[in-house]
């Protein structure tokens, strides 16, 4: 069987190209909403009824639009249809992951995950964005995630790079130092 990857890049490709061409789409809304499909297609339980003989294209859109948070476009609910009717809702979520890097490609940013121990105030995010801007030179588009098991600082993943200052990394330098 082909990757994901593989699978994912066509449609990834061709739902950017038509919402770069003018088709009636912004690339703001569009990511939102393939992203919020991704995320119905990672749940279990629906990949379970999609993969069942007796579950027709029909009944697993409905599920998906009944689902969805907002009610979807006709350019997204034809999108829904294509990858439903050719049996790739597993790929959605690597769809929206190359459509996302498509657009920050095109936007000269990249998207990053902040993991704190602790909740951030809006304060004191923009600070960290201006810092992390700053230290990867270019614009970035946070989530913020808490993890409390790194005890305190923050660590920031960025496509594959990592700055770990977190109190749990630290604690594991010096163990590391001092086994060594």
């Amino acid at each position: 069987m082909a990757e994901l990857a593989t699978i994912a890049r066509p449609y990834a490709d061709a739902l950017f190209k038509a919402a770069t061409a003018g088709a009636g789409m912004d690339l703001a809304s569009t990511a939102d909403w393939v992203d919020e499909l991704a995320a119905i297609a990672a749940n279990p339980q629906l990949r379970q009824l999609a993969d069942n003989p007796k579950v027709t294209a029909d009944q697993v859109f409905a599920v998906f639009t009944g689902v969805a948070r907002s009610a979807l476009s006709d350019t997204a609910k034809n999108f829904l249809r294509t990858v439903i009717d050719n049996g790739r809702i597993n790929a959605l979520p690597e769809v929206a992951a190359q459509f996302r890097a498509l657009v920050n490609r095109r936007n000269g940013s990249s998207d990053a995950v902040v993991y704190s121990a602790f909740p951030m105030d809006s304060a004191a995010l923009s600070e960290v964005s201006a810092a992390l801007e700053k230290r990867f030179g270019r614009k970035l588009n946070l989530a913020v995630q808490q993890d409390e098991s790194l005890i305190g600082g923050i660590r920031v993943v960025v496509g594959d790079e990592v700055l770990d200052t977190s109190v749990k990394a630290r604690l594991e330098q010096m163990k590391a130092a001092l086994t060594a």
